[in-house]
């Protein structure tokens, strides 16, 4: 791949400064790259970097003097870390799938395959499902029974998604990813001494050993536009109806959503994170790394948890939490602050003990 400042500049809307028709064909850290590299300095401290390397053009930010850097060429966005996203996609050398179906791939004589759809090696789609056209599916992919798959999705290897789970357009799971196992629903025969704890909050009561009978996931899962999954993340079928996972968002790797779980659009669940069954987040919430949120809950816009939070109860729109219990933010910092302090205070304690007590002593 190749292209010139310009070409680069005009497909993410930037301004381009010094030679617009110096070529690159690739991009690298400032100290790492070469003649032919266009370096990402995207602030001044990576600039600062650009003399360890070779680059004659960089991607800078508006107002940088590119010229005192010794360079040819400059791209100037006005948001270089939103502009990364658009040079990332124009740079993107694939996953090197081949055009057309494989000979190995299975296909069912009644799915529907659209136009210019890649299907890899050992594939398999199911009777009744449909691909949208311009899909990419990778090697060992499963896509199961009456499955709907929007246009333009990308399908890494080892995909697995499940009979009768709805997909829109623009679909990306990274390998491993599973859309459609059951979910994680059983009962006793009589009430539990899980049911019991929770209804007591601590009391499992006089209750008796018992065996768990499986409740069958009856509903699917349904998925909306532009959605992305990272490797080895999972979603639930619903119970009865659908788990729904709204437009735009985004699971990162290792992320488990429960069954009947509703995700509104544009939300962000970071690695290792969980959302258990029946919980309702709106749109814009962000769940920090290992967050862990509770059942059956209900989640407002724009709520943030910090790494490792874990979410007990309901959160209005627009709150900030972090720890365990989650708390606001604010609140939860200066609690660590306090049981930080609180070794010295011990300290300071028993040193006003002892004053006291010798202070009596020599009365």
């Amino acid at each position: 791949m190749s292209f010139t400042l310009a070409q680069i500049a005009g497909a993410i809307g930037a301004q381009v400064a010094g030679d617009p028709d110096l070529i690159v064909t690739g991009v690298a850290e400032p100290a790492q790259a070469g003649p032919d590299d266009l370096a990402m300095a995207l602030k001044p401290a990576y600039a600062a970097m650009l003399g360890q390397g070779r680059a004659r053009a960089a991607m800078l930010w508006e107002g940088a003097d590119w010229q005192a850097m010794g360079l040819s060429g400059a791209i100037l966005p006005r948001r270089p870390r939103y502009a990364l996203a658009g040079v990332s996609a124009v740079m993107d050398p694939g996953q090197g799938f081949a055009p057309g179906i494989h000979p190995s791939a299975v296909i069912d004589p009644s799915a529907r395959i659209g136009a210019g759809v890649s299907i890899g090696a050992l594939s398999v789609i199911g009777p009744r499902a449909q691909i949208g056209e311009g899909c990419v599916i990778g090697p060992q992919v499963h896509v199961g029974a009456d499955a709907r798959l929007g246009p333009g999705a990308l399908l890494r290897e080892q995909v697995s998604i499940g009979a009768r789970v709805t997909i829109g357009a623009r679909f990306i799971a990274q390998p491993g990813a599973r859309v459609g196992g059951d979910g994680f629903s059983f009962v006793t025969p009589e009430v539990s001494g899980v049911e019991a704890v929770r209804a007591s909050l601590g009391d499992q009561g006089d209750t008796k050993a018992q065996s768990y009978a499986r409740i069958h996931s009856l509903g699917a899962v349904s998925i909306g536009d532009d959605v992305e999954m990272g490797a080895n993340a999972t979603i639930d079928n619903g119970t009865i109806r659908d788990t729904v996972i709204g437009d735009g968002c985004k699971l990162d790797n290792l992320t488990q959503i429960g069954h009947n779980v509703v995700m509104g659009r544009d939300c962000l669940v970071c690695a290792q994170a969980g959302v258990a069954g029946s919980t309702v987040l709106g749109d814009n919430v962000v769940l920090g790394g290992q967050t862990g949120v509770s059942d059956n809950l209900t989640i407002g816009d724009r709520v943030i948890t910090g790494g490792g939070t874990v979410v007990l109860s309901n959160v209005p729109a627009g709150r900030v939490l972090l720890g365990y219990p989650a708390t606001k933010m604010e609140a939860q910092v200066e609690s660590y602050k306090a049981i930080r302090r609180l070794p010295r205070l011990f300290r300071d304690v028993a040193e006003l003990r002892k004053a006291v007590f010798k202070t009596g002593s020599s009365d």
